[in-house]
This record gives structure tokens, C-alpha cells and sequence, in this order.
């Protein structure tokens, strides 16, 4: 029986320490590409925007504070919902008059590690950042004396304020608004996702499944635009660079960053948009029009790899790509500061009030 026995052992246990030696060679890989999220992303920011306790604690205030718009309805959090991955799972925010924006919601989790924010890359970092939506028409439709007016007129705001920028001449300020929002939407990292555990060593974090998915993801092409510590947000790439999508997920008239440099050479180039957490922030592109995570990276596949990946590498990539999903912040929602008598009012667009009397 020992005879018998000896020569398919010996062949299990050569085929076990060549899968061995593959994942050990796969994790080195994997690596070199991509680093797991730190447990603070405080140095990212320092030299610009110092993480004081008194910013995150005015920048987390103020995240949630409606007062933030003109019409005082809409917050940060309403359109980066931090219970719901960092997002607002529609295709596209519901802003200012019920306006519709035109690009789908990228989640704040992890931004602060982004090479820029918004999907053109217009804002350098997440204080110009803060400016945009608050500013813009089809958002929080606000301006910065009317916010600043806001802020103002009231006092737990201003003490705030002064407690965080002790050493600016106006601590109440627009440009101060946006960098304690920056500072708050810092802490909003996710660690300790099964990759992150894997990348640190710990090879049993992942599934073989997902580990057949990474293999497909790093050897066939997707790490070209997905790497480093987001697992994408690291650069610009045109997007159906071999087969165009349709319309629905590619909109022929939004022509991604050529809208910011005005060159040809942009046009259709969007920032590849982090994966981290990417189970929780349906539905998919810019365009938000895909609500299936498996449907998105065949859509990838087509067009941008020319369905280098077989029908059961989409399956696996699938599940890898459910491995990035991290521990999400532990957010208690703020007692917000009070309204005084010199607050602007709201504006809200005077719309006929319903007339049944329910509620």
C-alpha cells in the first residue's frame, strides 16, 4: 500500500507547494501595486491643513449642517451618506430645486487619498473640493457671504470657529468652511478590509475564489488603472478606449476632463474612481446607470480590455472586488448649533403646498 500510495502523495505535495510558491509569488505581486489604507490619514494633509481635534470636530459640524445650502435642505451628508457608503446610491444627486446633477456621486470614503476629486479631477484636493458643490446651482446653490452670514450669526459657530483657526484674522470664513470639511472628511477612511489584511501578510484573509479574481485583476489588465491605496483614483484614462459603451453609461455629452483642460486629447479621459468599499456605492460610472457590481466589470471588460477576461475571471474579480470593502466609520450623527434671530433665512422655491391633511 506504501508503494501504491507514494507516487501520487509525492504529486500532492509537489502541485501544493507550486500553488504555495504562486500565491506567495501572487501577494508579492499585489504588494507592489497597491498598499493598505493607513489607520489615519492625518500626514496626507499636514503640511496644508493641519488635523486638529477642534477642525474634525467644526468640519464634522458642518458636514452635516443643512444651513450649508441656500435653502438649508441639503448637507455634505445628504449626497455622501455615511451610513450608506459615502454616497447616495442614485445615479445622480437630487440638489437645489430639485435639481438633478449630471454626474453620478462619488463616495467621500477614502477620498482624501484620491490624486484629486470629482470625477474630471478639477479640484486638487478636498478643500477646493468643498467649495464646489456648496457654490454650485444644481447642488447646494449657496455663496460664500450668504454662508459666512449664516455662520456668523451664530455664536456656537463662531466660538468654533475661533477654537479651530486661532490664528486667523476672520476664523469665520469660507475659506476656513472648506478646510475643516476637509479635515472631517479625512477621518472618513475605511481599514482593515480583507485586502488590506492580505496585503499585510495574512494570506488566509482572502478566499481562493478572490484570490483567482485578484490573479485575473493584476495579470490581465485592470491594475493599469486600479492600483495604489484606493485601488484606483490615482489617475486619468479614457474610458471605452477599445470598444465604446452605450449612451447610457457613457453620455456622449459629457466629455470628462477635456471639460476642465479644453484639450481634444481629454475628451471621454475621467479620473479612474477608487474600488475601495465599491460593493456599497452602486449603481456604476459616471453616468450612475448600472446597478450591478459583476454587469460594471464586464462593461470594463468590453471596453477597455477587449474581454481579455473569461466569463469566470468576471465571476472572481466580482468577488475580489467585495474584499475591498473596509470597517466603516463608527459616525454619531451631531447636535447641530441653534439659529438666532440674524440667521438668513432659507430660500426655498415657493412651490403650492400639498392640501390633504396628512402629517
Amino acid at each position: 500500500m506504501k508503494a501504491t500510495h507514494s507516487i501520487p502523495i509525492a504529486v500532492a505535495l509537489g502541485l501544493a507547494s507550486g500553488a504555495a510558491v504562486a500565491n506567495d509569488a501572487l501577494q508579492e505581486r499585489a504588494q507592489m501595486f497597491f498598499d493598505p489604507i493607513p489607520d489615519s490619514a492625518a500626514g496626507h494633509i499636514a503640511e496644508r491643513n493641519e488635523m486638529t481635534p477642534e477642525k474634525v470636530e467644526l468640519g464634522k459640524l458642518l458636514f452635516f449642517d443643512p444651513r450649508l445650502s441656500a435653502s438649508q435642505t441639503i448637507s455634505c451628508n445628504t449626497c455622501h451618506n455615511v451610513g450608506m457608503g459615502g454616497d447616495d446610491n442614485i445615479p445622480s444627486s437630487v440638489g437645489h430645486n430639485w435639481q438633478r446633477g449630471p454626474r453620478n456621486s462619488p463616495t467621500i470614503f477614502n477620498a482624501v487619498f484620491n490624486v484629486a476629486q470629482f470625477w474630471d479631477g478639477r479640484a486638487e484636493d478636498m478643500t477646493q473640493q468643498a467649495k464646489g458643490p456648496i457654490q454650485a446651482g444644481v447642488e447646494m446653490n449657496n455663496t460664500p457671504d450668504n454662508l459666512e452670514a449664516t455662520l456668523q450669526s451664530i455664536d456656537a459657530y463662531v466660538d468654533a470657529f475661533e477654537d479651530a483657526f486661532p490664528d486667523s484674522e476672520q476664523a469665520v470664513s469660507f475659506d476656513n468652511t472648506a478646510k475643516a470639511l476637509e479635515v472631517y472628511q479625512a477621518t472618513l477612511i475605511t481599514p482593515d478590509a480583507p485586502f488590506d489584511q492580505y496585503l499585510k501578510g495574512d494570506k488566509s484573509a482572502l478566499t481562493d475564489q478572490q484570490i483567482a479574481g485578484l490573479d485575473a485583476f493584476v495579470n490581465k489588465g485592470c491594475v493599469a488603472c486600479h492600483n495604489g491605496v484606493n485601488v484606483g483614483g490615482q489617475g486619468y484614462y479614457p474610458f471605452g478606449v477599445v470598444n465604446r459603451p452605450g449612451a447610457d453609461v457613457m453620455p456622449e455629452g459629457d466629455t470628462g476632463r477635456a471639460q476642465v483642460t479644453k484639450t481634444a486629447a481629454d475628451e471621454y479621459v475621467f479620473r479612474s474612481p477608487s474600488l475601495r468599499n465599491v460593493e456599497l456605492t452602486a449603481p456604476y460610472f459616471h453616468s450612475g446607470n448600472v446597478w450591478s457590481l459583476q454587469e460594471a466589470v464586464s462593461i470594463m471588460n468590453d471596453a477597455q480590455l477587449n474581454s481579455l477576461l473569461t466569463e469566470e475571471d468576471v465571476v472572481n474579480v466580482t468577488a475580489f472586488l467585495r474584499s475591498l470593502t473596509g470597517d466603516q466609520p463608527e459616525v454619531v450623527y451631531p447636535e447641530l448649533p441653534i439659529s438666532s434671530e440674524d440667521t438668513p433665512m432659507p430660500d426655498i422655491p415657493d412651490y403650492p403646498r400639498a392640501t390633504s391633511a396628512e402629517g
